[in-house]
C-alpha cells in the first residue's frame, strides 16, 4: 500500500506543480483517505485564491434590461417586444469572475458536496467556503472544459487547482443514491497508476537532475523494404524516458503492477513482455555510433516490499531491472531514484 502522502508527491511531480504544492499546507496522516486529501487541497488552495483575488476577465453579455447599457440591439428588442415593456436588449462587456477557470472550480466544489465518501467535516468546510465566492455559474463539466484553460504567470496557481479538479472529475462516478457521486480510488487501477508512475519518474529527473536531459525518444524500426511506401506502415516506438545526458545514454521503461514479478512454479521471473520491449528499443536505436552501441536499458518498477537490483549484458548493452519502494519516506525514494542512474 502506497502512503497517501507519497501519492500526493507523485501527483505534484507528475503535474510539474511542486511550487504550488509547497504553498498549499495540507495535514496528512495515515488515516487520511485520498478523496479527503484532494478535498483539503482544493479547500486550502481556494482559500488562498480568494485572498489573492479570483481571476477576472471581460465577458460578453446580451440581456433585456431597464435602461440602456453598452450597445442597443434594436432588432432583438423589436423581436422580443422589449420596447412595449419599457425595456431594451443591450450588449456590453462586463469584467467578471464568471469565467471558465472559476466555473470549473465552483462546479467541482459543489460536486464534492454530493460525493458520498467525503468526510462530513470537510463538507461543512466546503459550504462555508462556497459562501465566500461571488456569483459564478455552475456548468455541466466535460473533459473538453479542461482543454480550454490558458495559464500564464499571473494565474499559475490555477494550474495546480485545476489539475486536482480534473483528477476528481475523471475518478467520480454516479453513486447508488440519485444525484450523488462516488469517488473511485484510482490507486487500485494499474493502468492509471502506470501512467502516473511514468510521468512522475520523467518529471523527477527533469526537475531534480536536469543535467541528464530527460526526453521521450521516437525510435524507428531497423527494417528494410524494397518499396519505400511500405516503411510508412511501421509504427514508431516511443520510449518512456531517455536520459541523453547520462554516460552511457539510458533508456528507462517504467512499468506498474500490483505484483512486480510473475511466478512460474513458485519461482519469480521478470515479465517476459517487458524484456522484449526494452530489448527492441536497444536494438533498433543503434545507428552505428558509439553512443547508441553502449546505450543502457532499464526496467523500472514500483514496489512496496523488497527492492530489486538485477544486471545483465547483451553485446555492449547493460540491461538492468530496478525497483523503487514507494512505501517508505520520501527522502529514501529521492535517494533511490538518483542512485539507480548514477551507478
Amino acid at each position: 500500500m502506497i502512503p497517501i502522502q507519497n501519492i500526493y508527491y507523485l501527483l505534484c511531480y507528475a503535474w510539474n506543480k511542486l511550487d504550488e504544492k509547497d504553498q498549499v499546507a495540507v495535514n496528512i496522516d495515515r488515516n487520511t483517505d485520498l478523496i479527503d486529501l484532494l478535498a483539503k487541497v482544493l479547500i486550502n488552495s481556494s482559500t488562498q485564491l480568494l485572498k489573492r483575488g479570483l481571476e477576472r476577465d471581460y465577458i460578453a453579455i446580451t440581456e433585456e434590461r431597464v435602461g440602456l447599457k453598452g450597445k442597443l440591439e434594436v432588432s432583438k428588442s423589436i423581436k422580443q417586444n422589449s420596447f412595449q415593456h419599457l425595456k431594451a436588449v443591450c450588449s456590453y462587456d462586463e469584467y467578471s469572475a464568471d469565467i471558465i477557470h472559476n466555473q470549473i472550480l465552483i462546479t467541482t466544489l459543489y460536486r464534492l458536496l454530493r460525493t458520498d465518501n467525503l468526510a462530513a467535516q470537510l463538507k461543512d468546510r466546503l459550504r462555508k467556503l462556497l459562501r465566500r465566492f461571488p456569483p459564478i455559474q455552475m456548468i455541466e463539466l466535460k473533459s473538453s472544459h479542461f482543454n480550454r484553460i490558458r495559464l500564464h504567470r499571473n494565474n499559475r496557481l490555477y494550474g495546480f487547482i485545476l489539475k486536482v479538479c480534473e483528477l476528481l472529475f475523471e475518478n467520480s462516478l454516479p453513486s447508488e443514491e440519485k444525484g450523488n457521486l462516488q469517488f473511485m480510488d484510482f490507486t487500485r487501477n494499474e493502468k492509471k497508476m502506470g501512467t502516473l508512475f511514468e510521468e512522475f519518474v520523467f518529471r523527477f529527473y527533469a526537475i531534480e537532475m536536469p543535467e541528464l536531459v530527460p526526453h521521450r525518444d521516437h525510435i524507428r524500426w531497423n527494417f528494410k523494404s524494397e518499396l519505400k511506401e511500405e516503411q510508412s506502415f511501421l509504427p514508431l516506438m516511443k520510449t518512456d524516458i531517455t536520459l541523453r545526458g547520462a554516460h552511457p545514454k539510458v533508456i528507462i521503461d517504467t512499468k506498474y503492477y500490483q505484483e512486480t514479478m510473475q511466478s512460474y512454479y513458485d519461482t519469480e521471473k521478470v515479465k517476459s513482455g517487458n524484456l522484449y520491449q526494452l530489448f527492441s528499443y536497444l536494438l533498433h536505436q543503434e545507428d552505428g555510433t558509439k553512443e547508441t552501441l553502449y546505450t543502457k536499458g532499464m526496467l523500472l518498477y514500483p514496489t512496496v516490499q523488497k527492492e530489486l537490483d538485477l544486471t545483465y549484458t547483451y553485446a555492449k548493452h547493460e540491461i538492468q531491472v530496478k525497483t523503487v519502494n514507494l512505501n517508505t519516506n520520501w527522502i529514501d525514494i529521492e535517494r533511490r531514484l538518483k542512485s539507480i542512474v548514477s551507478e
